[in-house]
């Protein structure tokens, strides 16, 4: 699960102990639930929230990284929110391992989600009474659920705009970070303007990073690997194919009346051309465009080697090559 950090020592260090905060939370009499949550938590990911709380606490505090228990709060938000999104899209796998509504049943993954979360509020207590974030906790996660609720409100929504799309994928994909660099920020020591700008970077991170997923989405690299256009199949429909949709309406509306009827070779012939029209490439430069505006908001915060790698680490998460 590391890999990812495998040049920063340090930060590897770090997310080890906030592993091991959320392996010792998550302890639970029942034998079933309690090694599902483990293979789950253990299993793949990035742990980039927790990375950039980390990170962002160190900009202030003298160097000090923030409270682990905060970092892993965070990740524990993120596990149980796909816990509970593997339910409802009925999904067998997750970073290419069997979800836990797979391998238990639809029951069982919602107790173990609904665990998860008792232990982030047990954590946000701890760490947060007296402070602005547990209110500010309180909502995010109604934004989250916004996000999630306004995606389901445009499945197979052939009128979808580009601004609802924006709107799902901030609250279901970016709050998170966001949340994850303000309150690395607010608890690092920094002064009201950097809190404010660390809030919006997470921000632009969250969306660059959920556009370059859709384009992934689209991308024919992974034919043999896993079904293509699984969005489309499922009436999500997703910059790519909104921005094709505005270009060639009388093309891409034949592809939308039954979507998830789709075969194949038809999923293959609209992600070509998806491609050959230029949708792609749009997509590709609103995501560098939000790249560069964390980017910059980046370069201003305290020059330090934490700004440093927060460079690197936003440029290796967002720079992909397509």
């Amino acid at each position: 699960m590391f890999d990812f950090w495998m040049e920063n020592r340090d930060m590897m260090r770090q997310l080890e102990t906030v592993q091991n905060i959320m392996d010792t939370r998550l302890e639970i009499d029942d034998p079933e639930i309690r090694e599902a949550i483990k293979h789950f938590a253990e299993n793949g990911g990035k742990m980039v929230r927790p990375a950039l709380f980390l990170l962002f606490s160190q900009l202030g505090n003298a160097g000090q990284s923030g409270d682990p228990r905060i970092a892993a709060s965070l990740e524990l938000l993120h596990l149980a929110t796909l816990i509970h999104d593997d339910i409802i899209d009925d999904a067998d796998t997750r970073r290419k391992q069997p979800t836990v509504q797979a391998q238990l049943g639809k029951d069982t993954a919602v107790y173990a989600g609904d665990f998860i979360y008792t232990v982030y509020f047990e954590l946000l207590v701890e760490t947060m009474a007296g402070t602005p974030f547990l209110a500010r906790n309180a909502a995010s996660m109604k934004k989250i659920l916004n996000g999630e609720l306004t995606q389901k409100a445009l499945m197979y929504q052939t009128d979808c705009t580009r601004e609802q799309y924006m709107q799902a994928i901030a609250g279901k994909t970016a709050e998170l970070l966001s949340l994850a660099c303000e309150e690395g920020a607010y608890f690092g020591g920094l002064d009201e303007e950097n809190v404010l700008r660390a809030r919006q970077i997470g921000e632009h991170i969250g969306l660059a990073f959920q556009i370059y997923d859709d384009v992934l989405n689209f991308s024919l690299d992974f034919v043999n690997e896993k079904p293509i256009l699984t969005d489309v199949t499922q009436g999500i429909y997703t910059l790519p194919l909104l921005i094709a949709r505005d270009k060639e309406p009388a093309v891409i509306s034949k592809y939308l009346e039954s979507p998830q009827a789709l075969t194949k070779p038809e999923l293959i012939e609209l992600a070509e051309f998806v491609k050959s029209c230029g949708a792609l490439d749009e997509a590709i430069s609103e995501a560098t465009h939000l790249t560069n505006l964390a980017l910059s908001d980046i370069a201003h915060l305290p020059d330090t080697t934490s700004r440093k790698i927060l460079t690197e680490v936003t440029n290796k998460l967002l720079k992909r090559q397509f």
